[in-house]
């Protein structure tokens, strides 16, 4: 049984080395959009988070958002991390499409207060103002 705790955690291990040098390369990545897109993940949890506690967001909204925010945490995916570029394109389409959901439900200045990252981010992501907007 010694065996299995230690290959556990050795995994466990790795992967928490593995996630500390992502973050320091993403940090070392000049202005602009990669860099951008390496914090549009992390951001999204942080918004996660914040509206997941949030009286205006509806219920079902929220349960959106959590099923989105386990979906990025999960090491369990469509297309395995590991591959370069193509990796996380299924966490971004599920919180993509999250997001949206919630901002058709949730008021937008909650949804912007939220994001952490790049306001343009956000807005590209929702739309336009008159598209997204919760019901009366």
């Amino acid at each position: 049984m010694s065996g299995w705790w230690t290959a556990l955690g050795t995994a466990l291990a790795v992967v928490l080395l593995s996630w500390g040098v992502l973050v320091l390369l993403a940090r070392r990545l000049p202005p602009g959009t990669a860099r951008e897109l390496a914090r549009f993940l992390p951001a999204c949890v942080t918004t996660v988070r914040v509206l997941r506690r949030h009286p205006a967001v509806p219920g079902r909204a929220k349960v959106a958002l959590v099923v989105a925010g386990l979906w990025v945490l999960s090491p369990i995916d469509l297309i395995p991390e590991f591959l370069p570029v193509i990796g996380p394109l299924d966490d971004v389409v599920v919180v993509a499409l999250a997001l949206r959901y919630a901002a058709r439900r949730v008021p937008r200045d909650v949804l912007l207060g939220a994001w952490p990252g790049d306001r343009r981010i956000i807005e590209r992501l929702l739309g336009p103002v008159g598209r997204l907007t919760h019901p009366p």
